[in-house]
């Protein structure tokens, strides 16, 4: 299954390249991309375990840039 969210107040292209790299390493997670400029993620992952990947990765987010909202 692959999702795309819209992301509030990404302050900066560094961090969002941590984001990629942190979401990337979740288990289940089979691609990931975290765009600055379009202040866009975009997350492809197994179907039954989506839920929780994308909970991880909110999570791996916040500790990156606290400001930053996953507007689901």
């Amino acid at each position: 299954m692959k999702k795309k969210f819209k992301l509030q107040d990404l302050d900066c292209a560094n961090c969002a390249a941590k984001m990629e790299n942190a979401i990337k390493n979740i288990p289940g997670v089979q691609d990931a991309s975290v765009s600055f400029m379009m202040q866009k993620m975009v997350i492809e992952a197994d179907d039954d375990k989506f839920d929780a990947v994308l909970k991880q990765a909110i999570a791996a987010i916040e500790k990156v840039e606290p400001d930053c909202k996953v507007l689901l």
